[in-house]
């Protein structure tokens, strides 16, 4: 599992990115895959997150999840929903302890957030989609609504699709642009080609910044280009796949 340094600093919390090491999955979902929607046996899937939150010493029963439709909800976590979940939003807040914020990814971005301050924290599953939508802005109010301040919150980028690795086509770039033209600067023709490659590292920092967070970081990490360590729905999709594990990132008051 990795951890954001600037997270990381922050008394009174706990996180972590977690790539496909540790689990109980096989084949296509070795080895920990925390998504039920994904395909695996559900046991061990149950197994897998029960992992994970012990590896962060949280209780597993403690784990709050969604469905997630690569939408803008954002739900107000109250309770735990760690078996398969029913609710669909693609981030999630809360101000109580002893809940564990989780979102789910498979070359999409988590971003975990935090206001140690208000304690208060936030999870938001996005990709292009969602992203563009407005999930992150969306997180970051209803953060606010729960005691936040923009100002105070510490964000991470975990690891997703990098921009060497994600080909996109002119009708995306349009779409972008229209909606905010500095996201042009996120986009690097293909030679030869009318296809670009987009950083959704650096788009999600750009919607953090529109929502006035100012402490934020992107990790490195490449899931598309590093089978070893991460699942990815795009390299599956384009070896011929169909099924692939989903990776879980989660964040914590403890």
């Amino acid at each position: 599992m990795i951890y954001a340094d600037n997270l990381a600093t922050l008394n009174g919390l706990r996180h972590a990115f977690f790539d496909r090491d540790g689990g109980v999955s096989e084949g296509a979902f070795a080895s920990l895959n925390c998504g039920y929607s994904s395909g695996d046996d559900p046991t061990r899937v149950a197994e897998n997150r029960a992992r994970a939150l012990r590896r962060l010493d949280l209780a597993p029963e403690g784990l709050c999840t969604a469905r997630q439709v690569h939408g803008a909800e954002v739900l107000v976590a109250r309770r735990a929903e760690p078996a398969r979940p029913r609710m669909a939003a693609d981030a999630l807040v809360t101000d109580r302890a002893g809940l564990t914020l989780g979102v789910l990814s498979a070359d999409c971005a988590p971003v975990l957030l935090a206001d140690p301050a208000a304690r208060v924290i936030g999870a938001a599953h996005a990709g292009w989609r969602g992203a563009r939508s407005g999930v992150i802005e969306a997180a970051v109010r209803a953060m606010v609504e729960l005691g936040a301040r923009p100002e105070r919150i510490t964000a991470a980028v975990g690891p997703c699709i990098g921009k060497s690795s994600y080909e996109v086509g002119p009708e995306l770039y349009e779409g972008f642009v229209a909606e905010d033209p500095r996201s042009a600067a996120l986009f690097e023709p293909v030679a030869g080609s009318d296809r670009l490659q987009l950083d959704l590292k650096g788009y999600a920092l750009l919607r953090l910044a529109r929502s006035g967070v100012e402490d934020w970081i992107a990790l490195a990490d490449d899931t598309f280009a590093d089978e070893e360590r991460y699942f990815s729905a795009r390299r599956t999709r384009l070896s011929g796949g169909g099924r692939f594990g989903l990776l879980l990132s989660a964040i914590a008051l403890a």
